[in-house]
């Protein structure tokens, strides 16, 4: 059973830092392009940043802005994304998602990943 589950979101202050994590099992994430995506309470579902299943191609939204980072650990067949310098405008559930389709690029649209993680709030006070 294909599987991508999220943890390490939280409460934390603004200007502070988090860093969420994205397991998997039933695939081996190494092989596919992986994108994080969060969500806000009454907004649609966008794109924070993507990694290319070859790993030389990532995108960022432009409100990362530089504080995101995303990063593989092949032994745990994990990916996380570490987050720095939070505003309170970073509030969402986050997702991790997965495009098993073998295209070399990553890609910022829902609609190009195919298996989900089921999300983990992040919460950012001011």
């Amino acid at each position: 059973q294909l599987q991508l589950v999220e943890s390490g979101g939280g409460l934390v202050q603004a200007g502070g830092s988090l860093r969420l994590s994205c397991k998997a099992s039933g695939l081996t994430l190494n092989y596919y392009s992986i994108g994080w995506f969060r969500q806000a309470p009454g907004k649609e579902r966008d794109a924070v940043l993507c990694l290319s299943r070859i790993g030389a191609n990532m995108k960022t939204a432009d409100f990362v802005k530089g504080r995101f980072d995303i990063s593989r650990d092949f032994e745990k067949n994990t990916v996380y994304l570490q987050m720095d310098s939070l505003t309170v405008e970073d509030t969402a559930v986050y997702y991790c998602a997965a495009d098993t389709t073998w295209r070399t690029q990553c890609f910022m649209e829902v609609g190009s990943y195919n298996y989900w993680g089921q999300g983990t709030q992040v919460t950012v006070s001011p």
